[in-house]
């Protein structure tokens, strides 16, 4: 009988109060499952855990606020409530069927049945679960062997599991990108390449969240061209054309020891053109922190010259250091002549944006009235400043003035 009991987390206390919260209503009617039995048997970190049982809804609240536990009713028409204990969250959703569904919601029923509930979830290696002591169960006969063989297989029929949620044609290509080894399963992806058009009924949100968790992985390569050899990406990144630029930037990032950054590989991939990222951001509903990073990461680098080290003070006064580091990004995967990296990322990262020793203030005390010449003037200064590499002193810039107290 395989077992996560050697897993410290089964003995966290916050952990234990909600599993005797839950089991003194129904002993045996909750277990672990999903992503924090499946990552315990991959060796990889757990972030969320999340409960199902056997008691309906209603049980599940009372039994939790007789434990001292706090309810909040997250998700409750589909089962689910959230636990809060020592202040931290606990999905915990009763047993569940579904009696209908849209490609985008279901309507469901409660059961009793663990078979039933793994046979309504996405991947059989998301349909795992384990008991209190870590015991854990296979209910599909796949997941197991899923894990071993790091494949992402969808529970039953692919297409039948699709059209009953759209958006796990993308959730296919990213689970691949975290777990999966070599080619995806070849079922799943035919079916996601006919199904695909159903995107269409998934919101921007929901199709943003899943693209920017796939672009996280650490190398989501075998998913991109999968999604390419499937014609999905045509759904979701139609600003690009190929892969091959996020190739060269992701070998870069292990050179450079950078974690994967979403943004800058979305850079990357839909680069050069500022259009291509406000398109892409207004497609998909980016916030405005996101949309403003996109768009200024495929900007034109012209004015910065960023193929010469030289310019770097510059271009890291003008244009911040995230945004020189995407740029460079973008500029060396597409093959820029002339663009070197290697410890420009470092300079970034320690560089301090030095303070313009000139103000408004400084020209209305000249006698510089409000109004076009102003701006014109501070700007001129601003540029003399950077030109001498941040070097001329407030007195000396101001005296490049000219007299205009006559």
């Amino acid at each position: 009988m395989t077992s996560i009991a050697s897993e410290e987390w089964l003995r966290d206390p916050a952990v234990r109060r909600v599993i005797t919260a839950l089991e003194a209503q129904r002993p045996g009617g909750v277990r672990f499952v999903g992503g924090c039995v499946r990552n315990a048997l991959l060796g990889l970190p757990i972030s969320d855990i999340d409960l199902a049982t056997q008691l309906p809804p209603a049980d599940v609240a009372n039994a939790a606020r007789a434990a001292g536990l706090a309810v909040h009713e997250t998700g409750v028409e589909h089962g689910t409530l959230t636990l809060v204990a020592d202040h931290r969250p606990f999905e915990v959703t009763t047993l569940r069927r579904d009696v209908e569904t849209d490609g985008r919601r279901a309507t469901v029923a409660f059961t009793e049945d663990w078979i039933e509930d793994a046979y309504r979830r996405d991947f059989r290696m998301n349909a795992l679960y384990a008991d209190p002591d870590g015991t854990v169960f296979d209910p599909t006969g796949g997941g197991l062997e899923d894990v071993r063989n790091r494949r992402v297989v969808f529970v039953g029929t692919p297409e039948d599991r699709i059209r009953e949620d759209y958006l796990r044609i993308l959730r296919f290509f990213r689970f691949h990108a975290w777990y999966g080894d070599g080619a995806p399963d070849e079922a799943g992806l035919r079916a996601c390449g006919r199904l695909k058009e159903g995107l269409s009924r998934i919101s921007a949100e929901r199709i943003w969240m899943e693209t920017r968790k796939l672009l996280s992985a650490p190398s989501c390569l075998a998913a991109l061209e999968a999604m390419e050899a499937s014609g999905t990406t045509g759904w979701v990144f139609p600003e690009f054309h190929s892969v091959q630029p996020l190739t060269a930037w992701i070998h870069a990032e292990h050179l450079l020891g950078q974690s994967p950054d979403p943004l800058r590989r979305l850079a990357v991939l839909i680069a050069p053109s500022a259009d291509r990222g406000r398109t892409f951001s207004a497609r998909l509903r980016l916030s405005v922190r996101e949309r403003t990073r996109l768009e200024a990461a495929c900007g034109s680098d012209q004015d910065f010259r960023l193929a010469d080290p030289d310019g770097d003070p510059a271009a890291l006064y003008r244009l911040g250091a995230e945004t020189f580091c995407d740029r460079l990004a973008v500029l060396m995967s597409r093959g820029a002549g002339g663009v070197v990296i290697e410890g420009r990322f470092s300079k970034a990262a320690t560089w301090r944006r030095p303070v313009f020793p000139v103000t408004g203030e400084d020209l209305l005390g000249l006698g510089f009235p409000p109004g076009p010449v102003f701006g014109q003037t501070l700007r001129r200064l601003e540029d003399a400043w950077i030109a001498s590499g941040f070097e001329l002193s407030r007195k000396a810039l101001l005296s490049q003035c000219p007299d205009v107290s006559s």
